[in-house]
């Protein structure tokens, strides 16, 4: 039986090290009685207390960040440019806002689910390709912004032992941050190389 990742996985101190483990992992979501699967592809890293693109930047607590103040192992959802659903994952110990974004997912199951969510006339690589696509195809909003992902209920991670070779890992700059100066250079940006569902594909892999 697959194993749902437990709290201490997310408990580990280092937001990269988790971003970077989480690809293969499998995310799991049951909303509204309906079951999708799909394997993590690409990730990004975000340190709450000095990393200038984090929403918790210097330990900025305001109503929509205070999800990320929570323990290791919560969902941290939110609305970007009042369009799209983001899915985070938030990580370290309690008041350390650590989150990992959930970029990219390679479908497994529910494929038909997910083609309907997205209102997609027929499956392609972009289903679930983009943060703002794998929220929408696997039904995370709000209501499940604060969820506890290591109970198996709506929404979780499952290690199901794949594993990716390390020359298949690929690390490289974050998406979207320009405006965090020095911050933007950090290589917290993982994808498995040579996978056709990652959402964009770096100029220049560090």
């Amino acid at each position: 039986m697959p194993e749902i990742l437990p709290s201490s996985f997310y408990h580990h101190p280092d937001v990269a090290w988790i971003a970077r483990n989480l690809l293969g992992k499998v995310l799991v979501s049951e909303v509204d009685g309906q079951r999708v699967e799909g394997m993590i592809v690409e990730t990004e890293a975000y340190h709450g207390e000095n990393d200038r693109a984090s929403h918790a930047y210097l330990r900025k607590r305001t109503l929509r960040t205070e999800t990320m103040f929570l323990p290791g192992g919560h969902a941290y959802v939110y609305l970007c440019y009042g369009i799209h659903q983001l899915f985070n994952i938030v990580t370290n110990e309690k008041d350390e806002p650590d989150a990992v974004l959930i970029r990219a997912v390679e479908p497994i199951s529910g494929l038909e689910i997910m083609q309907s969510r997205r209102k997609m006339a027929k499956v392609n690589y972009k289903l679930c390709q983009g943060p703002g696509c794998v929220a929408q195809a696997f039904g995370i909003n709000n209501a499940l912004n604060s969820c506890d992902l290591t109970l198996g209920n709506k929404l979780w991670v499952e290690d199901r032992s794949i594993e990716i070779p390390e020359d298949r890992i690929l690390a490289t700059t974050r998406v979207g941050v320009e405006y965090a100066k020095e911050d933007a250079l950090r290589p917290w940006r993982f994808l498995v190389k040579n996978n056709f569902w990652v959402s964009a594909i770096p100029k220049d892999p560090t």
